[in-house]
Parts: C-alpha cells; structure tokens; sequence
C-alpha cells in the first residue's frame, strides 16, 4: 500500500484504520499489498505474520473509508457479532451519475440481491427470487456547496451487509456511482470510485461504550470538483 497507514482508534483490543480506494481489504495470491499488510506492519514490524488480526468486516477494493480490525479472538467474535445481529451503524457518501433536481430527498431501497457471479457484477431483483438475498438500504440527498453537472450527492445507510450493495442499488435506480463502470456509470474517476465509507459506529467488545470514527474524504473528491461542505443532514 503506498499511502501511510492512517489510524482513527487503536486500543489492545480493536483498531480502526482508513483504507484508501484502489487498494485490497486483504489478501491476494499474487502477493499485492493490501491494507492488512500495512495493519500487520503497523502492529508489529519485525514479524508482521506474527500477529492475530481478526476481520470484522471489509469494503470493496474502489471504496474508501473506515474499516475495522479486532486485536483478539474474543473481540473479533464480539465485533463481527454486532456486524451480523446488524447493530453496527455504518453511513456512506456517493457521488451518483444524476439530475440532482430530480433527486428523491430521502427513502428507503428494499431489495433482493443476487451474488456476484463469473462477471463480478450483484444483480438487484425482487426479494422473493430463489437464491436473492435482502438488501436494505436507507438514503438522502444532501445539497453540497459545489459539484459537477449532472451529479448529485447521497447519504446511505445499509442496514444490510450485502456484496456491492450500495453500488447495485444505486445503479438499479438510473444512478451510478461516478466511476463504477462495471454498474454502467459513464464518467471516470481514480482512484477507485465516489463511495467513501465515512463512518462507523459500534460498542466497544470490552466495555461497550460506544465509539464512533470518521474517516475524512480523500483528497481526489475535491480535486475532482466534489466539494461537499458544509456538513450534509445528521441521520434520517
């Protein structure tokens, strides 16, 4: 990973990082950094494979933001729980490929999701299709002191944990997310695409006090004209 590993939390028992897009969660074959490299270095770096790092849960190689880690087994099963009973609160923005006049101020997405087959691609369907499974997201649109034509910005919270949930319910509903080609958007954007994973909230696996992390927008959205000040609304 070639940007500096950028820490939010660390204690013995957890550590929240910020992963950059473009970058793998964790491990490959071919032997690529990815973010648990950087982690294991960063936990010890004279015998990174020495170290327990418990995966709690992950984002997509294009999405930037906050992940978090568990230190130990007994946090990692605690953690990764939450995750599962869905008590962890995570909130993303997208920049979507959409007339932002037309946008809808806020809802709900309800739908089946089909798993990524050969092509990479999740596919929205009804939810009562064999095999789907439900997605459910809720979101709102924001007005951002400055973007491009022809965008518009997004809040989401999944309440879900499907694969590429965020960008094949956007996708479904005629908005892309700027620069995911692979779910029809036609503007380019690098590195990865414009969904940040921007915060996370969870109990602590020890003393259940609540923690929350925000992880700051990576540099390449202003650069690009995504200028998202001042703060968009507070949770729907």
């Amino acid at each position: 990973m070639a940007e500096p590993l950028v820490v939010l939390y660390e204690d013995p028992h957890c550590l929240a990082v910020v992963k950059p897009a473009g970058v793998l969660t964790q491990g490959t074959a071919d032997g690529e950094a990815t973010l648990e490299t950087a982690v294991r270095r960063h936990l010890c770096p004279d015998r990174p494979e020495s170290v327990y790092l418990g995966t709690v849960h992950r984002l997509d190689r294009p999405v930037s933001g906050v992940v978090l880690w568990a230190k130990t087994p007994k946090a990692a099963r605690r953690l990764a729980g939450q995750f599962a009973r869905r008590e962890a609160r995570k909130e993303y923005w997208a920049i979507v490929e959409h007339d932002p006049a037309t946008l809808p101020v806020e809802g709900l997405w309800e739908d089946g999701l089909l798993d990524a087959g050969p092509e990479g691609v999740a596919r929205v369907v009804d939810p009562e299709v064999p095999g789907a499974r439900r997605a459910i997201t809720r979101f709102r649109g924001g007005t951002p002191r400055r973007l491009p034509p022809e965008s518009a910005w997004l809040q989401l919270r999944p309440e879900t944990g499907r694969t590429h949930q965020l960008r094949a319910q956007a996708a479904f509903r005629g908005m892309p997310i700027v620069g995911d080609s692979a779910y029809g958007a036609a503007r380019p954007f690098s590195p990865g695409i414009a969904l940040h994973a921007r915060s996370l909230e969870v109990r602590h696996p020890v003393s259940r006090r609540l923690l929350t992390w925000t992880a700051p927008l990576p540099p390449s959205w202003a650069a690009r004209g995504f200028l998202i000040e001042p703060e968009p609304p507070g949770p729907p």
